[in-house]
C-alpha cells in the first residue's frame, strides 16, 4: 500500500521565538525540520520500488518474457509484436522453397472425347471424317466416395476319402462376423489426431462424405488401437533421442480429468517424444525415459530441473533471452539490454554465414572478440543494477540465515546471463546447438491446438494414447512420410520406425 507521510511545518511564531532564543535555536530548528524530509524521501524511494515492481509485473506477457500465451487473458494484442526486424526477408516464396503448380498427368485415369460432329465453316457432317489430332484439357477432381463391402468366404469341403469336413482359413485380421477394415480406421484416427477433429464431428464428416453413420465407441476404440500399433515406434524413437548429440526440452500444462498435468516433449528435427505426467519435474522426466541415460547437448529454457542431467551438457533458448532483453529494455530504459539483444543476433548471423561457406566452426578471433563484447555488456548493466545490500536483521532478534536477498528482474537476467554465459553462447561455439529452443515449442504448440479445441483430456489412458500417436506422426512428417499413409501401415503392423542410430 502506498502511503505519504504528513509534514509538520513550523508556524509563524515557533520561528520567529527560534531567532529570539539566538543562532542555536535558529540551528536546531532546522535540523528537527530536515528529519521527516529524510524520511519522506526513504519511504518514496521505497514506494517507487514497489510501483516500479508491480509495473513490471503487470507488464510481462507472452511476448515479452517466458510467460504462456493463456496468462494473457484479454489483454492479448491485436497484432503480435515480433522480435524480427522489418525488411530482413523479401515477400513472397524464399529461396530453395519448392513451388506447387498443378501440371498435365501424362496417364490420366480417364478418357472423355467430344467429337467434332459439323463443319464449323459450312455445316458439312463429319461423323465419317478421319481424326487428325486432339486439344486436351485435365480436370483434377475428387470421385464420390462410398465405403465398400467385401464378403470374405471361406469354403467348406468334404474330403471324399474320409468324409471330414474342411474349411478355408480367413485372414487373422479378421476376428468378427461384421468389422470395420483398416481404410476406415485410418481415416477415422487421422481426422481425430492429424487434424483435431472431435468425435462427434468425425462421425459427422464419415456421414457426410461416405453415406455411413460410425458409432462414436468405434472411433474411440479406434485411437486406442492405433496407439498400441505405434508401440514399437515410440520405443526406437526414445531409444534414438538417448543417442543424439542434441535434444530439444519442453513442457507445458494440459488439462486432464479437470486437473492440471503437464506434457513433456523431448524432440530432434527428426524426432519427437511425449509423455502426459501429474508432475512437472524430474520424477516425470524421468519416467519419459529419454534424459535419464541422455549424454548429449539439452537445449531448454533455463528451468531448474534440468540442470539436475549431469550427464549432458546444457544450452540455454536465447528467444527467451530476446524477449526479457526486450522486456527490460521497454520498461526500465535499459541500453544495456538492447545492446545484448543487438550482440546475440549478430552472432547468430555470423553463426549462418559461416555455415554458409562451409566452415565449422567461426574463427578463434571471432569468437574472442564477441566474448569481450558480451562481457563488456554484462559489466555496463551491472552498472546501472547495484546488487542490493543484504537487509540488516530485526532489532533485538536472533540472526537467522537467510537466503539472496530479493533483486530487480534486470539484475537476475544479468547474473543468468553471467552465470551460465557457456549455455548461452553454446550455439557459438558449437554449430550443431541451434540459436533457441523453437525446435521443442513448435513440436508442443500442435497438442495445445488440441486442447484449445476440445478443451481438455477426460481420462490420463485417453490423453497418454493421443500424445503417443502425435508423437508417431510428428515423427513421421519430420521425416517426410506421408501421415494418412503411416497411419494404414501402422494397423497394417508395419508401423513407420526411423532406421538411423543418432541425429
Amino acid at each position: 500500500m502506498l502511503v505519504c507521510m504528513q509534514i509538520r511545518l513550523p508556524t509563524r511564531e515557533e520561528i520567529h521565538l527560534a531567532f529570539a532564543q539566538g543562532e542555536e535555536a535558529v540551528v536546531d530548528l532546522i535540523l528537527n525540520l530536515g528529519t521527516p524530509f529524510e524520511a519522506l524521501a526513504k519511504q518514496l524511494e521505497t514506494q517507487a520500488a514497489a510501483l516500479q515492481e508491480l509495473q513490471s509485473r503487470l507488464g510481462k506477457t507472452s511476448q515479452n518474457s517466458s510467460k504462456p500465451p493463456a496468462s494473457d487473458g484479454y489483454r492479448k494484442p491485436n497484432r503480435t509484436e515480433s522480435l524480427r526486424k522489418s525488411g530482413q526477408k523479401p515477400n513472397g516464396g524464399q529461396p530453395g522453397h519448392e513451388g506447387r503448380t498443378l501440371t498435365r498427368s501424362d496417364h490420366p485415369d480417364r478418357i472423355e472425347t467430344h467429337s467434332a460432329t459439323t463443319c464449323k465453316q459450312c455445316g458439312l457432317p463429319l461423323n465419317e471424317v478421319a481424326i487428325t489430332g486432339h486439344e486436351e484439357r485435365q480436370v483434377f477432381d475428387i470421385p464420390a466416395m462410398r465405403i465398400e463391402v467385401t464378403a470374405h468366404r471361406a469354403e467348406i469341403k468334404i474330403c471324399p476319402g474320409c468324409g471330414a469336413e474342411s474349411r478355408g482359413i480367413f485372414p487373422k485380421e479378421l476376428s468378427g462376423s461384421v468389422q470395420y477394415g483398416h481404410g476406415v480406421k485410418t481415416w477415422a484416427t487421422y481426422f481425430q489426431t492429424q487434424h483435431f477433429v472431435p468425435i462427434e464431428r468425425t462421425a459427422q464428416i464419415f456421414e457426410d462424405l461416405f453415406h455411413h453413420r460410425i458409432a462414436e465407441g468405434t472411433l474411440i476404440k479406434a485411437g486406442q488401437e492405433l496407439a498400441l500399433c505405434v508401440e514399437p515406434a515410440t520405443a526406437a524413437v526414445k531409444e534414438h533421442l538417448r543417442q543424439a548429440a542434441v535434444v530439444h526440452t519442453d513442457e507445458s500444462g494440459l488439462r486432464v480429468k479437470g486437473k492440471l498435468h503437464w506434457l513433456h516433449v523431448a524432440a530432434t528435427e527428426r524426432l519427437t517424444d511425449y509423455t502426459v505426467h501429474a508432475q512437472r519435474g524430474q520424477i516425470a522426466m524421468n519416467e519419459a525415459g529419454v534424459l535419464p541415460d541422455f549424454n548429449g547437448r539439452m537445449v531448454h529454457d533455463h528451468w531448474k530441473p534440468y540442470f539436475g542431467y549431469t550427464a549432458c551438457s546444457h544450452a540455454l533458448c536465447n528467444a527467451h533471452h530476446l524477449r526479457e532483453l526486450q522486456w527490460i529494455e521497454t520498461q526500465y530504459g535499459q541500453r544495456w539490454a538492447a545492446r545484448m539483444a543487438e550482440l546475440l543476433l549478430e552472432i547468430k548471423k555470423a553463426v549462418a554465414v559461416t555455415q554458409e561457406n562451409g566452415t565449422e566452426g567461426l574463427p578463434a578471433e571471432s569468437l574472442a572478440v564477441f566474448e569481450q563484447r558480451y562481457d563488456h555488456i554484462l559489466d555496463a548493466g551491472y552498472r546501472v543494477n547495484p546488487r542490493p545490500p543484504p537487509p540488516p536483521p530485526p532489532a533485538g532478534k536472533k540472526t537467522k540465515k537467510r537466503g539472496r536477498p530479493a533483486q530487480t528482474p534486470p539484475l537476475n537476467l544479468l547474473d543468468r546471463l553471467k552465470d551460465f554465459k557457456p549455455q548461452t553462447l553454446a550455439f557459438m561455439n558449437d554449430f550443431r546447438v541451434p540459436f533457441d529452443n523453437n525446435q521443442a515449442e513448435r513440436d508442443v504448440r500442435m497438442v495445445k491446438v488440441k486442447q484449445k479445441v476440445s478443451g481438455g483430456f477426460r481420462t490420463l489412458e485417453g490423453a497418454n494414447a493421443f500424445v503417443q500417436i502425435r508423437g508417431y506422426l510428428s515423427t513421421a512428417r519430420k521425416n517426410a512420410v506421408n501421415v494418412f499413409s503411416a497411419i494404414r501401415d501402422a494397423f497394417a503392423g508395419q508401423p513407420f520406425i526411423p532406421s538411423w542410430v543418432s541425429q
